[in-house]
């Protein structure tokens, strides 16, 4: 209906220090909260880099981290926090290397913008996905 305020759903929540097994609790939140927002794989895309984020904070800080996700009809943006001042920025996985750095390879690629932020005390890398309401 016209004049009718976007809605808009936010989640946040806590993951403790080294705490890995919060990564598919935030996945599955991040499920629910999407419901059948945006086209076609793009809940998957924005659990997956949400994933990729979440547990850069936990692996390579050391400490907690705390995720925030904000949907609009028209688009998601998901921040991850962590408290290690730390700038960070993509590189180019060893080829031998596993699947140990990629995550933010895939954040630039898959995601429509992303960067990071000085907080002070720590950061924070964020993401953003175009949608359209289903």
């Amino acid at each position: 209906m016209a004049g009718e305020a976007k809605q808009r759903t936010r989640l946040l929540r806590r993951v403790g220090s080294a705490d890995l097994t919060a990564v598919p609790e935030v996945r599955h939140a991040l499920r629910e909260m999407l419901g059948t927002w945006g086209g076609p794989g793009a809940s998957d895309v924005a659990e997956l880099l949400t994933s990729e984020l979440v547990t850069n904070a936990l692996v390579h800080t050391g400490r907690g981290a705390v995720v925030t996700a904000t949907v609009v009809p028209e688009h998601l943006r998901v921040e991850v926090r962590d408290f290690v001042s730390e700038m960070i920025r993509p590189c180019v996985p060893i080829a031998d290397d596993g699947t140990h750095g990629r995550g933010l390879v895939l954040v630039q690629t898959l995601a429509d913008s992303w960067g990071v932020e000085d907080r002070g005390v720590g950061k924070v890398v964020w993401f953003e996905l175009a949608g359209g309401a289903a």
